[in-house]
């Protein structure tokens, strides 16, 4: 039976001299590998070799989802062929396209995340390279990893301690975060564990050795999301690398792009 849909490519692995075996997001099918047939001829019906993020409408013959369905039409369309434009905005899709691939699962339809991914592709692929859009890349990279861990149930707690459940009033600006709390609850004492799945306090840290210790502005931040949009990219930075590390923890296993995302989150800060 043939199935259509419309997909982005996150994973290409050569399979032979002439095919491919490409993994797709889809919105109503989930992901799914495919092999596609004698894709790296330069005459073949995909117009060579199919490369990551690339996107478009696919057609797919599929007999057992035990194993590879045969990709039989791909229609790419141009929508991120710009990504190319800043080295910082393609890692930082890859990532995104390695951290899809590597937490849903066959077959399981998210398409409120397909269309969170396109989003989230299509504005990176409007970046460049300067500071502020830098700063702008990486609240939007943040944004969609926790939108991925939501809509896969593991939504991190954010909004009060994961332990006691301790609420916690952060003011509107970083500068602010925690001013007037009692000097055991404000923000800059947070902690985050992902052991404990979200922000920990400093009354419960003790119980989570893997705790990782905010700064007052990360730690506003992860409490009230929308102060993401106006942080510096010191924060934002400092907040990536504590999501990688919970991802890396879930996982149990490193991620592939994770050297190349610190590397360059060291050389932003």
């Amino acid at each position: 039976m043939l199935t259509k849909d419309i997909a982005i490519c996150i994973r290409v692995v050569d399979y032979s001299e002439t095919s491919q075996i490409v993994t797709f997001f889809t919105r109503a099918n989930g992901k799914i590998s495919t092999i596609a047939k004698g894709s790296k001829r330069p005459k073949s019906v995909f117009d060579g070799p199919i490369e990551i993020l690339s996107s478009g409408k696919i057609v797919f013959s599929d007999s057992s989802k035990e194993k590879l369905a045969t990709l039989t039409e791909f229609e790419q369309q141009p929508g991120f062929a710009r990504l190319g434009r800043s080295l910082f905005a393609l890692n930082c899709a890859s990532f995104a396209a390695e951290l899809v691939n590597r937490l849903t699962d066959d077959y399981d339809p998210h398409p409120g995340l397909f269309d969170s991914f396109v989003q989230f592709l299509q504005s990176a692929s409007e970046h460049r390279t300067s500071s502020i859009e830098h700063r702008e890349m990486l609240s939007l990279l943040l944004l969609f990893q926790l939108t991925l861990l939501k809509e896969i149930g593991l939504q991190p707690v954010l909004s009060c301690c994961a332990n006691c459940k301790t609420r916690y009033e952060i003011r509107d600006t970083p500068a602010a975060a925690g001013a007037g709390l009692p000097p055991r609850k404000r923000g800059y004492e947070l902690y985050f564990s992902s052991s404990a799945n979200g922000l920990v306090c400093r009354d419960c840290e003790g119980s989570f050795p893997d705790r990782i210790r905010l700064t007052k502005n990360a730690a506003g931040c992860l409490a009230n999301l929308r102060l993401l949009a106006q942080s510096d990219e010191k924060t934002l930075s400092e907040i990536e690398k504590v999501l990688i590390s919970h991802i890396i923890s879930l996982l149990g296993r490193p991620l592939r792009m994770t050297k190349q995302m610190l590397k360059n989150l060291n050389c932003r800060m």
